[in-house]
């Protein structure tokens, strides 16, 4: 049976900046109804690829398809099936929460679309501070209501960069069964993270970046057994994979000099 194409499909992707290749040859693929964890240290090239997904970043090799759709600056149907929401998002600190809700609405042309944002603002407790402006709202109080945001239009490929920063704990579990809820919907998930125990807690995949390269990619148990910890927790896999790459590149650097 044809189940469609990926949700996110990564085709040997490379991103340089100037000598430096942030990220080299990367290839994933994630499925729909998938919640899939980018791990990786800080630059390892997890925020530059997700700004190549979103076409916000010009590769200089490979491709990017979202639901079959090839991703470009200048494309438009990838974007109808994508939202991405950044570590830092950008918000309108002159409008209210729902005044900013309305303008995302309209720029994208939803109808129906307020009892799905006060459901998301009710999760996140932001209701009450609805005709707040946005200039008063704290950092976790802008990442859930840039979250709702995104959710408007219902994505079939949502991306996340550190979903769970400056979320406090009843957030934080709030979020994490929102992706559940989203995945079971049907939609993919790509959440870039160094909150290793939400990873272990939602991921039905992880893929682990270091320097620019996918190092490692399975489910939990898969990477428990490359790392040859039975038992171990994410942390503990995910330093003994970055460890070993770092020391066999190390090696390989030596016999080259």
């Amino acid at each position: 049976m044809n189940e469609g194409p990926p949700a996110l499909a990564i085709s040997g992707l490379t991103k340089r900046y100037g000598r430096v290749e942030a990220v080299r040859e990367l290839t994933i693929a994630a499925k729909p109804g998938e919640i899939y964890a980018f791990l990786g240290p800080n630059g390892a090239g997890k925020t530059t690829t997700l700004r190549c997904v979103a076409g916000l970043l010009l590769p200089d090799a490979g491709e990017i398809r979202v639901c079959g759709f090839k991703v470009s600056p200048d494309a438009i149907p990838f974007r109808e099936v994508l939202a991405y929401v950044q570590d830092r998002p950008y918000l309108y600190e002159k409008l209210t929460a729902w005044e900013y809700l309305e303008f995302l609405a309209s720029a994208r042309n939803l109808k129906g679309w307020r009892e799905g944002a006060e459901s998301i603002l009710g999760l996140f407790n932001l209701m009450d501070w609805r005709n707040a402006l946005v200039e008063g709202f704290s950092h976790g109080m802008r990442q859930k209501l840039a979250l709702a945001g995104a959710l408007l239009h219902k994505p079939k490929l949502l991306m996340v960069d550190e979903p769970m920063v400056g979320l406090d704990p009843r957030s934080s579990r709030d979020a994490r069964e929102l992706f559940k809820t989203l995945a079971a919907s049907g939609a993919c998930l790509f959440l870039s993270t160094h909150s290793l125990d939400m990873a272990q807690a939602v991921a039905d995949r992880i893929g682990i970046l270091h320097k620019g390269k996918l190092i490692a990619e399975g489910s939990f148990s898969e990477l428990q057994e490359m790392s040859q910890r039975p038992g171990s927790s994410l942390e503990e896999v995910f330093i003994e994979l970055t460890e070993e790459t770092a020391v066999a590149v190390e090696a390989a650097n030596g016999e080259g000099g």
